[in-house]
């Protein structure tokens, strides 16, 4: 069952890092305010709330949730965490006990959640890739929610959508981000 298109509110519970927090970009241009505005244009009454923070990590991120949830009592959940433990190397392991915890907290709370998926650069070496990239498919298998494989796929390899440190996707890339999240999250509203 979906959320309806009326008749009562609904709030969607963004917990990101800085991919989801505009690093670098004005705040009203990023991902996340583009699907607010989408959101009030298509449907009526759905709140986002962006709770994510720069540099955040799957740890802190569950260690956050539960009082997001309590506050917010978030409808849908989206997790886009993980690309900063991958950049610090943190085990693939622990990652995904974070993750997994921040899951079944939001299942638990009544939340549905949508869970974007990243990878590492290849000079992180092939397992250690291999290892981060599969946790989010296993997740998404094990819990049965709904995913984005690689949620910087088309922008991250593309100079021009990159802001200088190669890590930061630009203000213009941020439309193909809304459109990453938009396929899964549509169906999770209707």
């Amino acid at each position: 069952m979906g959320l309806p298109q009326s008749a009562w509110s609904a709030t969607i519970l963004v917990l990101g890092d800085s991919l989801s927090a505009g690093y670098g970009i004005p705040i009203n241009q990023g991902w996340v305010a583009l699907l607010e505005r989408r959101l009030k244009k298509e449907h009526k009454d759905i709140q986002v709330v962006n709770a994510s923070i720069s540099g955040e990590t799957t740890a802190g991120g569950r260690h956050r949730l539960a009082g997001l949830l309590q506050r917010h009592r978030p409808d849908i959940v989206i997790l886009e965490l993980g690309g900063n433990d991958g950049l610090r190397g943190i085990a693939p392991k622990q990652m995904e006990q974070n993750l997994a915890a921040m899951i079944e907290a939001a299942e638990e709370s009544g939340a549905k959640v949508l869970l974007l998926g990243m990878k590492m650069p290849t000079n992180y070496g092939p397992q250690f890739a291999r290892l981060f990239e599969s946790v989010y498919s296993r997740l998404a298998n094990k819990y049965h929610v709904k995913w984005v494989p690689f949620f910087l796929d088309g922008v991250a390899m593309n100079t021009n959508l990159m802001q200088s440190d190669g890590i930061h996707p630009n203000a213009e890339a941020q439309e193909q981000l809304l459109k990453a999240v938009w396929a899964p999250l549509s169906g999770m509203l209707h």
